[in-house]
């Protein structure tokens, strides 16, 4: 049995997710890991092995061209901040690597058309990290529009309540435009995604209205303060909270309308301050509605094909809690990921859908910051469309 070596771009923070690839008895073997940072003391911290203890075996650098410079390693996973995807993707696939990369694809559109194209040139597996796409209550909305319940899909919204936005995204590099673009693709993206895969066609136009409108206000950390993105309940309400970034230039709130290829409309709102967290995606059909109360755990999805108040639906689907991380999808996702990479298997996060979520999200940020005009998504050449339309075969 052939195994796997495996690198690990970002080793340490959202690096863990790569970590569950680690299969000794199945032919997957982590061998290596980069990152710039020494985090032992971080890990302690919260409780937390270092990739180090936990693959003493495995060679830990700083700089990730010694990943993808190692003939070894056959697959790497690149879960390293969001500015840093393009120029290490492209750099991964143009080694040969099967390459899995965590959302967003990139922070711009022109940086995941160049990923595109490198994929498609060099003949590189490339695997993006959307894991919503095999969230259980996503699944079982899927479930539903797919079966015909309730009709052609015309419009859909989803409100996005995120109330540790002011921990995740502004003490840290999160906070910085030049860094992330705006929380529509570092948070955004997988809800985007999630409408576009749902309502089956990506958005064409879109027009964005946000702005800054707490977190400029809150108490800042110095320059040379590390930025310490840690979540607490008691970190609320924000304006009483310290040791924000000392540049916050990424809008708090968010509200995009976007027209869809297909004819349907959708409209996608956040708010990072809210008291309370949770995803609410409804889409209506010409036969009906379904909602999901709950996006991950214990949760339901509502459905309504007579008319009738809200409070009584007329299926209900009650969703038990899945084990492991980000609501039991993050397993799933790097299952799919190793099936794709040795069987060519079908995968439910599409490369050319990513660059869809990514332009939506970006050309929504320029639209807010630009006078509310509307933005036209510019499309990939046929090709391409048609090589990852065919799963990279």
């Amino acid at each position: 049995m052939k195994t796997y070596k495996i690198g690990v771009i970002g080793a340490h923070g959202r690096g863990r997710h790569a970590w569950q690839a680690h299969r000794v008895d199945k032919g997957f073997e982590i061998v290596m890991g980069a990152d710039p940072f020494d985090m032992p003391l971080r890990d302690r911290e919260y409780g937390h092995k270092s990739f180090c203890e936990e693959f003493p075996n495995a060679t830990l650098v700083k700089d990730y061209r010694e990943v993808l410079a190692n003939k070894d390693i056959d697959i790497v996973f690149i879960t390293s901040p969001d500015y840093c995807h393009e120029e290490q993707a492209v750099a991964a696939l143009e080694a040969g690597k099967a390459v899995y990369l965590e959302k967003p694809m990139a922070i711009t559109l022109e940086g995941c058309d160049r990923i595109l194209r490198t994929a498609y040139r060099t003949k590189s597996k490339l695997f993006l990290g959307h894991n919503m796409r095999y969230f259980p209550s996503v699944l079982k909305m899927k479930e539903v529009i797919d079966s015909g319940m309730i009709g052609e899909i015309q419009c859909g919204w989803c409100r996005h309540f995120i109330n540790y936005g002011g921990d995740a995204y502004f003490r840290d590099w999160h906070s910085e435009q030049k860094n992330t673009c705006g929380l529509l693709l570092q948070k955004g993206a997988h809800d985007i995604d999630v409408m576009h895969w749902l309502m089956g066609s990506s958005t064409r136009r879109v027009v964005g209205m946000g702005m800054l409108s707490v977190y400029d206000k809150c108490a800042r950390r110095s320059a040379d303060t590390e930025g310490n993105a840690s979540w607490s309940n008691e970190h609320y309400p924000p304006l009483e909270q310290t040791g924000f970034s000392p540049v916050i230039d990424v809008e708090d709130h968010n509200m995009i309308l976007m027209q869809l290829a297909n004819g349907a409309q959708a409209t996608y709102m956040q708010c990072h301050y809210s008291p309370d967290a949770e995803r609410n995606y409804t889409f209506i059909g010409t036969k009906g509605r379904v909602e999901n109360i709950g996006d991950s755990g214990k949760c339901e999805i509502h459905v309504w094909t007579a008319r009738g108040p809200r409070e009584t639906p007329d299926l209900v689907y009650h969703l038990k809690p899945a084990t492991g991380s980000h609501g039991g999808a993050d397993g799933p996702i790097v299952d799919n990921f190793l099936d794709f990479v040795v069987n060519g298997a079908k995968t439910n996060a599409n490369p050319v859908a990513a660059r869809d979520a990514v332009a939506a999200g970006v050309l929504a940020h320029y639209s807010m910051r630009k006078g509310n005009m509307p933005q036209e998504v510019p499309q990939l050449e046929p090709e391409l469309l048609e090589y990852f339309a065919n799963n990279q075969q």
